[in-house]
């Protein structure tokens, strides 16, 4: 099967629709806290170490709303490959800082879902590092594979054509 035909299978748009709500999901809920508590975010930030402090606050301010943004990208189905990218570069980034943290031997909460103070429920283990791979690689499929995706941007062209 030629590499062209593979890109264009028809499956690729559904498949990538499930993998983009559940990453859309995913970015949503982890904004959700983080939007409502940026200084405790702020706080989970500086525990790992990795950024300077001056940077801590302006990242913890606008992070979650990127999140939030790419997570509805995702999930209407718009700028899908924009926003796969997005999921792509956020993932490296979060993946880079939390190998440091491990390698640092920090114990500390992962602050991707709840804050430092809920430690126990969200540590920082090899564990997170597989589990951020995996959406690393659900973002890579759907920037490679979505080429039509299904969604509101999809929708919205097919109502044009039909109205041109």
């Amino acid at each position: 099967m030629s590499s062209k035909r593979i890109l264009e299978w028809r499956g690729h748009a559904w498949i990538s629709l499930l993998i983009r709500l559940y990453l859309g999901g995913v970015f949503l809920a982890a904004c959700l806290h983080k939007i409502a508590h940026p200084e405790v975010f702020a706080v989970d930030v500086a525990t790992y170490q990795f950024l300077p402090l001056w940077s801590v606050n302006a990242f913890a301010l606008v992070v979650p709303w990127v999140e939030a943004f790419t997570g509805v990208m995702l999930i209407l189905g718009i700028r899908v490959r924009g926003a796969s990218l997005l999921v792509l570069g956020m993932m490296i980034a979060f993946m880079v800082a939390l190998a440091w943290a491990l390698y640092q031997g920090l114990d500390m909460s992962c602050g991707c879902f709840a804050s430092q103070a809920a430690a126990e429920d969200d540590p920082i283990s090899w564990h997170t590092l597989l589990r951020d791979s995996v959406w690393l690689v659900q973002s890579i499929y759907v920037l490679v594979f979505d080429r039509h995706a299904i969604g509101v941007e999809r929708l919205l062209s097919k109502w044009r054509q039909s109205h041109a």
